[in-house]
C-alpha cells in the first residue's frame, strides 16, 4: 500500500498533553509527488482540569488573530478525534504521520487519540521534517533550521500559527525535501 504523509501542526496552551489541552489541529495529507488529496483541521475544547502556562499564553499574546482562530467553536475531543481516525482511514494510502517537529506535535495527537479514539493510525511513530532535512543536507541537527536551507523547498506558503495554513506549508516542504533527495543521491547544496 502507498504511503499517504500526513502533515500535522498543533496548537496548545502549553507544553505537555493532559496538564495542557492542545486547543487547535490540521493535518494535509500529501502524496509522494506533492499532490494534496485531502486535509482535516478542528479546534478543541480544553481539557477539564487542564491549566494553561503562563508562558505559553504570553505567546499567544503576541498572536491575537492566530488565538481568535483556535478558539472558534471548539468542539469536543470526544467526537473530533474518532472523527479523525475514521478521515485517516478513508486516505488512499498507509498514513505517515509528518511535522516539524514530530516531537512536540506527535506527542499530542497521539495522546488524544489514544484517550479519545482509543488508537492510532499511525501507530507509534512520527517523521521529523527537521531530522529528515538533517540526513538529506548532511548537516548538523542543531544547523539544520529553515534559514540553512536550500530556498529551492519552500513554497510561497503562509507561516500564521494558524493549524491547517502551518500543515499545508510544512507538507509541501517535506515534499520539496523527498523530491530533492530523490532526484540527487548525492549531498544537498544550499545555494
Amino acid at each position: 500500500m502507498t504511503e499517504i504523509y500526513v502533515s500535522t501542526d498543533v496548537e496548545s496552551d502549553g507544553p505537555i498533553p493532559g496538564p495542557n489541552s492542545m486547543l487547535s489541529f490540521g493535518s494535509a495529507a500529501f502524496t509522494t509527488d506533492k499532490k494534496l488529496v485531502a486535509t482535516f483541521s478542528a479546534n478543541l475544547l480544553e481539557l477539564p482540569g487542564a491549566v494553561p502556562d503562563r508562558k505559553t499564553m504570553d505567546w499567544w499574546a503576541t498572536q491575537p488573530e492566530a488565538w481568535e482562530e483556535c478558539r472558534r467553536e471548539p468542539r469536543d475531543p470526544a467526537v473530533v478525534m474518532p472523527e479523525y481516525v475514521s478521515w485517516l482511514k478513508k486516505l488512499p494510502g498507509k498514513p505517515v504521520f509528518a511535522a516539524y517537529p514530530a516531537g512536540y506535535d506527535f506527542m499530542f495527537v497521539y495522546w488524544y487519540l489514544i484517550r479519545f479514539a482509543g488508537e492510532s493510525p499511525f501507530s507509534f511513530s512520527a517523521l521529523d521534517i527537521k531530522s529528515y532535512a538533517m540526513a538529506v543536507l548532511r548537516s548538523e541537527y542543531r544547523t539544520t533550521t529553515k534559514r540553512n536551507m536550500p530556498n529551492r523547498w519552500f513554497d510561497p506558503l503562509p507561516h500564521t500559527h494558524k493549524a491547517l495554513d502551518d500543515a499545508i506549508g510544512q507538507g509541501a516542504l517535506f515534499c520539496n525535501i523527498l523530491s530533492d533527495s530523490r532526484k540527487n543521491r548525492h549531498p544537498i547544496s544550499i545555494e
